[in-house]
């Protein structure tokens, strides 16, 4: 499966938009259940606003809500990001921990925010970050009898080497974004399903 991700997608990169690594910070804790486009049009406004760490721990909530109304379950998203920030100012100087112990203590950081971290940051793969996409086909494609994404993410460490953790999950992301997207509809022709007819037939149960 992943040399065929590879041919279809030899270059890849993070979608989101960030300029420091306290910004992929955000635009990642941003994008849960919401669409890197639409993080990026919200992002490019905020960014401007809150330029540095220090403006995000003296953010105003109520404010910082409205800031990223757009990207949805913005309560919550403003408890994590302006907790994160606090933490991060006064722990860690500034810089975002490199370990996924440290950063899974972080407001708002599960294991995906963190194996995206991790690898885009400090070039680290400690895991396999698992969102809808990854989850969709592991299900599909007989990766994983799991629908809980730390359960999937340790069948697939069993099934995808090492060194190919980050690329695979992000080329697998792009796959499910550009080739073979959510809705149902038949992909029968798709590249991956010719190798593996039986994923055509086979769409997840929600969580």
């Amino acid at each position: 499966m992943h040399r065929l991700l590879k041919k279809l997608f030899p270059e890849h990169r993070i979608e989101l938009n960030y300029g420091t690594p306290w910004e992929l910070m955000v635009a990642v804790q941003l994008s849960a259940q919401c669409t890197d486009k639409r993080v990026n049009e919200v992002t490019a406004k905020l960014f401007k606003k809150y330029p540095t760490l220090d403006s995000y721990v003296r953010a105003k909530r109520a404010v910082f809500e409205r800031d990223i109304h757009a990207c949805g379950f913005f309560r919550n998203k403003t408890k994590n990001i302006l907790g994160a920030a606090k933490i991060i100012g006064a722990k860690y100087h500034g810089e975002i921990p490199d370990t996924m112990k440290e950063l899974l203590l972080l407001p708002g950081v599960a294991r995906k925010t963190a194996n995206v971290i991790l690898a885009n940051l400090h070039n680290k793969s400690e895991g396999i970050a698992v969102d809808t996409h990854i989850r969709r086909f592991a299900i599909r494609f007989d990766l994983s009898d799991h629908t809980d994404p730390v359960r999937i993410e340790r069948d697939l460490m069993e099934v995808v080497p090492k060194k190919d953790w980050w690329d695979f999950h992000h080329r697998l992301v792009l796959y499910g974004r550009y080739v073979c997207p959510a809705r149902k509809h038949d992909c029968r022709e798709h590249p991956l399903t010719l190798i593996y007819p039986t994923a055509a037939t086979k769409w997840p149960r929600s969580k």
